[in-house]
Formats: C-alpha cells, sequence, structure tokens
C-alpha cells in the first residue's frame, strides 16, 4: 500500500506507478483507533491502490467533518464512495477489479 499526505513531489517514474493505481481514500483524523484498525485489514490488498488519508478534523476539512464525523473509518475510491464502519474485503477486492476493467479516475 501507498501512502499519500498532502502534496507530494514525486519522482516521475514513481509518478507514474501512482498513477496506476487506484485511489483509496480514508476520512479519518487523530486519534481514531477504528482507522489504524481498518489501515492493518487493508494490508492484504494494500498493493493494488494507493491510500490516501484525509484529516476531517482540519479546517480546510469542514465539509467532510459534516459528513462523516459519526461515521469514520469512511472509504472512497477513485472519489467514490465505496465502504464505510469497517474494511469489507471482499467488496473492495470486487470493486477494485471492476476500476482495472474501466480504467477510470473520478474527482472527488
Amino acid at each position: 500500500m501507498f501512502l499519500l499526505r498532502g502534496h507530494v513531489a514525486l519522482k516521475p517514474r514513481i509518478s507514474r506507478l501512482f498513477s496506476s493505481l487506484p485511489t483509496l481514500t480514508l476520512f479519518t483524523k487523530d486519534p481514531c483507533p477504528l482507522c489504524d484498525e481498518a489501515k492493518e485489514q487493508l494490508e492484504p490488498l494494500g498493493h493494488r491502490f494507493v491510500l490516501q488519508q484525509v484529516d476531517i478534523s482540519l479546517p480546510q476539512n469542514a465539509v467532510w467533518r459534516q459528513r462523516y464525523a459519526l461515521d469514520i473509518p469512511v472509504f472512497h475510491l477513485n472519489g467514490r464512495f465505496a465502504m464505510k464502519h469497517r474494511v469489507d474485503l471482499q467488496l473492495l477486492d470486487s470493486l477494485l477489479r471492476d476500476e482495472q476493467g474501466t480504467g477510470g479516475q473520478e474527482d472527488a
């Protein structure tokens, strides 16, 4: 699993690798023991996506805080809602397979 936080300047080779993988966004806060547990549960599929974390407690993420304050962990895959409260590896595997087939990415 690749983890991105904020803006990262990447070398072109690494950047191409990231762009070929779907983005799984985790809406979280610190502390969030359920989110930590969810990240551990993602490990078997971690080579198939880039994990991006959005801290809903930050002022710039107020919209996400209003939407998900009582529901974290929440996951989006390529900008679309995927799951919340817990990791469903079978669902995530299916969604990742669908993304491979379409190759499409959407903005959040």
